[in-house]
């Protein structure tokens, strides 16, 4: 077996199942999960209508390079939501489908990694725990990213010996678990340094369609990419998926989109490794591609949601809303203690903040916090909040 298996780390939900193993909750109250980032909004029906309706395609294979219709589609999105220039996305050679951001985040590791070369790859902390284990099954090493003061990876504290080892930089903005959003002064500074120190940036972008001030959508390393002069997105990579979106999670479908360079080698690694996309899929994605109407109103959905639930818990937590994603991410004295007694009092599910993040000289920058993921109903949500409040009150 492989021995790069022996360091995985178990996942957050793994460690949350054996928390809560043997807690009992109060029979009397239904359970509320507001612990995994799982969507449950309803379908848009323009993604149901095109599913259904090409169901036949599965006596097809799919080619890994997809849909020309669907490279199509994307860029189109791209062109429109990142306000490019007609054109700046080659739709044949800038584009690829995946089947989600998870799985297309492992295998660019894979892909990009040279083991020859004492690798490192630099992430943020807290993350999502798929950088971590995809570096180590590479055959590399994790760098921990510290925090800055705005929730975002300090960039200026990592030492240039450090940089000089790194292959890949992940940065995720709208940050899970924190909602930071990286500025467009902050994604051009990672592009001077992937350009000083030549290594690739990979950027997780899944919530970018989930914030709260219309007037101020999270902007992208592409965007960022462009404002720097790199016409076809030297060392970027983003990753954008359906699932938040679209509240598809699943539909299983995304996409890589930039440097054409890289993503000539990451075809090559896709086509043995077996991932391309169901053609119904792939059909039902381009129908979301192109359609922006049902994200609005999913954003609404969601910020309906932050505006019932924080008042409630901002009598009992210091809690504020954050630019984008559908997380809550307030300080508590002891984040497992918090999560095992409001599931034992409350039967309410949260994720203990330590459970995101690795423990560095600094320490562990989850510690003494939850993640409150309001992906339930509105109704679920409130009756949560009505019930984290009076927990914490002692009610």
């Amino acid at each position: 077996m492989n021995p790069s298996l022996a360091r995985l780390r178990p996942y957050p939900f793994e460690r949350l199942r054996k928390l809560l193993a043997d807690a009992v909750p109060p029979s009397s109250l239904r359970h509320i999960s507001l612990s995994i980032g799982e969507p449950r909004h309803a379908p848009p029906d323009v993604v149901l209508e095109a599913l259904t309706q090409n169901l036949e395609t599965l006596g097809s294979y799919p080619a890994t390079a997809g849909l020309p219709q669907f490279r199509q589609a994307v860029s189109g999105w791209l062109t429109r939501r990142f306000q490019l220039l007609p054109g700046t996305v080659d739709p044949d050679s800038m584009v690829l489908p995946v089947n989600g951001t998870r799985e297309a985040l492992f295998a660019f590791v894979q892909a990009v990694v040279d083991a020859t070369r004492a690798p490192l790859v630099a992430m943020p902390n807290p993350f999502y725990q798929i950088y971590e284990g995809a570096t180590l099954l590479a055959g590399a090493e994790p760098y921990f990213l510290e925090q800055n003061e705005h929730g975002l990876p300090d960039l200026e504290r990592v030492p240039a010996s450090t940089w000089q080892r790194c292959q890949l930089l992940f940065l995720c903005s709208p940050a899970n678990p924190t909602g930071a959003v990286a500025s467009l002064d902050y994604l051009r500074r990672a592009l001077e340094l992937a350009d000083r120190y030549d290594f690739v940036i990979a950027s997780d972008e899944c919530y970018s369609e989930i914030y709260l001030d219309e007037s101020a959508p999270p902007p992208s390393l592409l965007q960022a990419a462009i404002a720097s002069g790199h016409s076809s997105f030297e060392r970027c990579v983003v990753f954008h998926s359906l699932s938040k979106r679209s509240s598809v999670p699943g539909l299983r479908s995304g996409f890589v989109a930039g440097d054409p360079r890289i993503l000539r080698s990451f075809l090559l690694y896709r086509t043995y490794h077996g991932c391309a996309m169901p053609l119904h899929a792939q059909l039902a994605s381009i129908a979301a591609w192109n359609d922006d109407a049902h994200v609005v109103e999913n954003r609404r959905l969601y910020r309906a949601k932050f505006a019932a639930v924080l008042p409630i818990l901002r009598e009992a937590l210091p809690v504020e809303a954050p630019p984008a994603s559908f997380y809550l991410w307030p300080s508590v004295p002891d984040d497992e203690r918090f999560t095992r007694e409001l599931f034992e009092r409350k039967h309410v599910t949260v994720l203990p903040g330590r459970y995101l993040a690795r423990d560095t000289a600094n320490g562990n920058p989850g510690r003494g916090r939850v993640r409150i993921s309001l992906v339930a109903s509105h109704a679920e949500c409130v009756e949560a909040a009505h019930r984290i409040r009076d927990y914490v009150l002692g009610r």
